[in-house]
C-alpha cells in the first residue's frame, strides 16, 4: 500500500503545516524559487515513486504564480512515478469565471480544470466552489467540501445569544446555503441593496 506524502506550495504554508500536524506527518521536502526572468522552478526533494502524493496549494494571494507552481509540482511528482497525485485547493482559482456571461467572455474555470488534468492530477479536493457545476469541468474525481458545518459550530460555541442574531447575506445564493439548516433558517436574511464590497459574512445582534 503506498505511503502518503504531503507537500506544501507557497500560498499558505501555515495551513499545510497544520494539516500535516493533524495527520501526524512531516511535510515533504520541496524547493520553490524564481529564475531571474521570473519563471517558477520547483524541485521535489525526496522520492515519490509509488507514493500517494497530496499537494496543498490555495488560489489566494499571487493567484497566477501559485497556480503555475501547483501545476509544476503536480507534473514533477507525476513524472517521478508517484502512484497518485491529489491537489488540495481550498480556494479554487478562477472559480468565479465559470460561465460565458457575455459575448467573447472566457470560461476560465474550465481552462484551469483542463490544466490540472493535463498536468497529471488524479484527484482534486476543494472547498465551497463558486458554483457546483465546476465539478463537471473535470474528467477526474473532485471532492467539493463545505465550510458551513464548521462555521455553524463556531457560531454556537462563541456567540452566547446566537439564537437572537441575524446572519446577513449579500446575495440570494448565500442566504439559500445557510437557509437549508433547519435551526438557522429563521436567522438568515438577504438584503438586496447591500453591496458585496461592504459585507462578506456579517452577524448582527438584534437590539
Amino acid at each position: 500500500m503506498p505511503n502518503i506524502v504531503l507537500f506544501s506550495g507557497s500560498s499558505h504554508h501555515d495551513l499545510s503545516q497544520k494539516v500535516a500536524d493533524r495527520l501526524g506527518l512531516d511535510l515533504g521536502k520541496v524547493i520553490t524559487k524564481k529564475f531571474s526572468n521570473q519563471e517558477t522552478c520547483v524541485e521535489i526533494g525526496e522520492s515519490v515513486r509509488g507514493e500517494d502524493v497530496y499537494i496543498v496549494q490555495s488560489g489566494c494571494g499571487e493567484i497566477n504564480d501559485n497556480l503555475m507552481e501547483l501545476l509544476i509540482m503536480i507534473n514533477a511528482c507525476k513524472i517521478a512515478s508517484a502512484s497518485r497525485v491529489t491537489a488540495v485547493i481550498p480556494c479554487f482559482p478562477y472559480a468565479r469565471q465559470d460561465k460565458k456571461d457575455k459575448s467573447r467572455a472566457p470560461i476560465s474555470a474550465k481552462l484551469v480544470a483542463n490544466m490540472l488534468s493535463v498536468a497529471g492530477a488524479d484527484h482534486i479536493i476543494t472547498m465551497d466552489l463558486h458554483a457546483s457545476q465546476i465539478q463537471g469541468f473535470f474528467d477526474i474525481a473532485v471532492d467539493n467540501l463545505y465550510a458551513e458545518p464548521a462555521v455553524l459550530q463556531w457560531i454556537r460555541e462563541n456567540i452566547p445569544e446566537w439564537k437572537n442574531c441575524i446572519i446577513v447575506s449579500p446575495d440570494a445564493g448565500g442566504a439559500k446555503r445557510y437557509g437549508k439548516w433547519p435551526n438557522l433558517a429563521p436567522l438568515v436574511s438577504w438584503f438586496p441593496g447591500i453591496s458585496r464590497r461592504h459585507i462578506t459574512i456579517t452577524i448582527l445582534a438584534v437590539c
